[in-house]
């Protein structure tokens, strides 16, 4: 069997109300000076923890204007920011743009690396301070993944860095803090969560360690992600709190989620995320929404390549059987096309804004992507990258 390294957080917290946890955790280290990243829709949930935090006598620092696509400016005001206050420690609560933030704000906070000299996989050569992550969306699982995406306004380009010096200290999962998400980015994280467990089962370097977390992942939010966009776009969230099948779903998701970022690490993502990223960088589409547009597709691109794990995938979405491979796994592209449009994710690129001229200068940029590319089970060309961008149209 094939070489992993798995690396994770020393420590996992999931349930319903476990930010509690964060709060007997912190108050045990010594810890004195916490710098706080989240969103102002996050901030009256977790006021309540601040001012324990504070009753402990934790001086904290909250900052809350982070962009959904933050650039490589951005982080570096955000930085200044954390320096200024002289943070010990860091935590991030909030979707993946937070929780990325939080991880270089801990690691270059007190180091002379520039952010952008470390895009690329291991360049980071020191632990910076203890952070922890608490996300607030069902989608990135950046809360245990080593990995960190900012926007690079050099070249409009989406880039990640990847080290292990990225891996939180703690994760708190706590499904409570998504019950007010939206229902138009329960859908795009979701399909994001997705994607992560999809591209690390049919990826070219799956292995059965990760395999495990990749279908328990495709399981739970198959079956759960339709049910929670439905309930939160049809109620009030304030009337969901006491809706068993919300919180169930909820919960669900949120494991999925973690789930799929456990993948992240020991095998990664391929192709649906190489091709997403000039989405972004370019036209700014949310992330989540840019692969749940791309997912479909370029599964029908990839299945030939390893059509057997294209059909168990099939499977653990749900689907039935056909009378061999090619028929199941394309029963998984079609139930991929159905959830999108359950969930209100649109089947164009025109949808999003983009015109079809974009294609040429998108297949290109995607090119530079190959930290991923390198992981897809078929080898994806510029050429091909534009025939699946034109299939969209």
């Amino acid at each position: 069997m094939k070489q992993i390294t798995l690396l994770q957080p020393q420590k996992i917290v999931f349930g319903t109300g476990c930010i509690q946890t964060l709060v007997e955790d912190y108050k045990k280290m010594g810890l004195r000076r916490l710098f706080v990243l989240t969103a102002p829709p996050i901030r009256p949930l977790i006021e309540g923890t601040l001012d324990e935090l504070k009753a402990a006598g934790v001086a904290i620092e909250v900052f809350q204007d982070i962009v959904a696509e933050p650039t490589v400016n951005d982080f570096k005001k955000i930085l200044e920011v954390a320096r200024q206050f002289k943070a010990d420690s860091v935590a991030g609560i909030g979707g993946g743009s937070v929780l990325d933030v939080t991880k270089l704000v801990a690691a270059f906070i007190n180091s002379d690396q520039q952010v952008e000299d470390c895009f690329g996989t291991g360049f980071i050569t020191k632990k910076g301070l203890w952070f922890a992550c608490l996300p607030t969306t069902a989608g990135t699982g950046s809360e245990v993944s080593p990995n960190a995406i900012l926007l690079d306004e050099r070249d409009h380009l989406k880039k990640g860095i990847v080290s292990p010096f990225l891996i939180a200290d703690v994760a708190y999962v706590d499904p409570k803090l998504t019950w007010t998400v939206p229902a138009k980015v329960t859908a795009d994280t979701g399909m994001d969560a997705l994607t992560h467990c999809i591209e690390a089962y049919t990826n070219k370097f799956a292995h059965p360690s990760v395999d495990i977390y990749a279908l328990q992942g495709i399981r739970l939010i198959a079956a759960n992600l339709e049910r929670a966009v439905t309930l939160a776009r049809d109620n009030k969230p304030a009337d969901l709190s006491d809706n068993p099948s919300y919180v169930e779903a909820r919960e669900a998701l949120a494991f999925g989620s973690l789930y799929g970022g456990l993948c992240l690490g020991p095998v990664n993502t391929a192709a649906v995320h190489a091709l997403s990223y000039p989405l972004g960088g370019e036209f700014h589409i949310p992330h989540g929404l840019s692969n749940a547009i791309l997912l479909p597709s370029v599964m029908k691109f990839n299945a030939p390549a390893n059509i057997k794990r294209h059909a168990e995938v099939a499977i653990a979405l749900g689907c039935e059987p056909g009378k061999n491979d090619e028929e199941t796994a394309q029963r998984g592209v079609d139930f991929i096309y159905r959830l999108a449009d359950a969930v209100g994710i649109p089947d164009k690129l025109t949808a999003l804004g983009i015109p079809q001229t974009a294609v040429d200068g998108m297949a290109k940029a995607a090119m530079q992507v190959q930290r991923l590319l390198k992981n897809n089970p078929r080898e994806v060309t510029e050429q091909d990258a534009r025939a699946i961008y034109n299939s969209l149209y």
